[in-house]
C-alpha cells in the first residue's frame, strides 16, 4: 500500500540522515522524498512516500514520534489531502517538433522555460500519475534528461470542498 507521510522536524544537522535510516532499517525504500523549510526557519517539513504494510508502517510512525527532533507525524492514510510534483523534462526536438511538443505541453498545463536549437526543457506541476502521463507522452520524442522534485503533501482544511 502508498502511504504519504508529513513528519515535522527541528531543521537541525543529520535530522534527515537519522529519519532515512529508520525508514532503512525497517525495510522500506523511500519512493519519494522532499524537504524544507516551513514558515518558520527553524521547523521543516518532510514529505515521504513509501509503499509497504499498514501495521510495519505503524510502527514506524511511532518509531518517528520517539526521535527528539520530530516535531510532529502525520500519514495521509484515510485524510483528504493534496499533493503535488514538479518535474523539468529535457526532451528533443527540432524544428519539425517543436510546436507539436509545446501543444503537448500546453495540454498538460506545462511551461516551456529553456529552449535551444535541439532540446526543450518544460515543467510540469501536478500529480504523480500526471506527470507519468506526460513523461510517457514525452518518450515518443526522446527524453535528454529528468529531475523531479518528490511529492509535496498537505491535509485540505476540513470544511473545503474543491477537489481540483
Amino acid at each position: 500500500m502508498r502511504h504519504a507521510i508529513s513528519v515535522l522536524v527541528e531543521n537541525k544537522f543529520g535530522v534527515l540522515a537519522r529519519i532515512s535510516t529508520l525508514f532503512a532499517a525497517r525495510g522500506f525504500n523511500i519512493d519519494s522524498l522532499s524537504v524544507g523549510e516551513t514558515d518558520n526557519p527553524a521547523v521543516s517539513r518532510m514529505t515521504i512516500v513509501v509503499r509497504g504494510d499498514d501495521s510495519v508502517l505503524e510502527q514506524v510512525e511511532k518509531q518517528l514520534n520517539k526521535l527528539i527532533d520530530v516535531i510532529k507525524v502525520t500519514d495521509f492514510k484515510g485524510v483528504n489531502y493534496l499533493e503535488r510534483e514538479l518535474v523539468l523534462i529535457k526532451v528533443a526536438s527540432s524544428k519539425n517538433t517543436r510546436a507539436e511538443i509545446i501543444r503537448l505541453a500546453g495540454t498538460f498545463r506545462g511551461k516551456v522555460v529553456d529552449i535551444s536549437d535541439n532540446s526543450l526543457i518544460i515543467e510540469i506541476t501536478g500529480t504523480e500519475d500526471k506527470i507519468e502521463a506526460f513523461v510517457k507522452v514525452m518518450s515518443d520524442y526522446g527524453i535528454k534528461e529528468i529531475c523531479r522534485t518528490g511529492v509535496v503533501a498537505m491535509a485540505r482544511s476540513k470544511d473545503m470542498k474543491i477537489t481540483k
